[in-house]
Parts: structure tokens; sequence; C-alpha cells
């Protein structure tokens, strides 16, 4: 039972940790310690944050985060 729950996170798991720490240029273990310690300070708010970033990234194709490429002034 233990192990059908485990499996279940880590296939469904959202890339939050991933996608962050690949924006500050750091490794991924901190960015999960520093969640987990969040969440023992703030008492659990911080998940709250993780799952809303979690359906952020999954729908991201509804949000435009891709910035447009514009041209250079040496371009016109």
């Amino acid at each position: 039972m233990i192990q059908k729950i485990v499996f279940f996170f880590e296939m469904r798991s959202f890339g939050v940790s991933a996608w962050w720490a690949r924006k500050l240029g750091i490794s991924i273990s901190k960015v999960r310690l520093g969640f987990i310690y969040a969440s023992f300070i703030a008492l659990g708010s911080p998940l709250l944050l993780y799952l809303i970033m979690a359906w952020i990234l999954e729908h991201k194709h509804y949000f435009k985060f891709q910035a447009k490429k514009r041209n250079s002034i040496w371009e016109l």
C-alpha cells in the first residue's frame, strides 16, 4: 500500500522543485530541503504554495510565460 502511494507521487511529481532549481541555478535537493524546512517552520502553509505552483506549471499553456522575441534596433 505504501509503495503504491510512493509510486503515485513519484510519477505525478510536478517538477516545481526542478523548475525553481533551474531558474535559480541551484541543485534540486536544496530547493526540496527549503520546502521541507519552510513547511515545518510555517506549519505546512508552503505546501499550499507548492500545490498552487504545481497547478500553474501543469497549466502553463494557458498563461503567457514566454516573452515575445523583440527585434533589436539594428534589425529594423
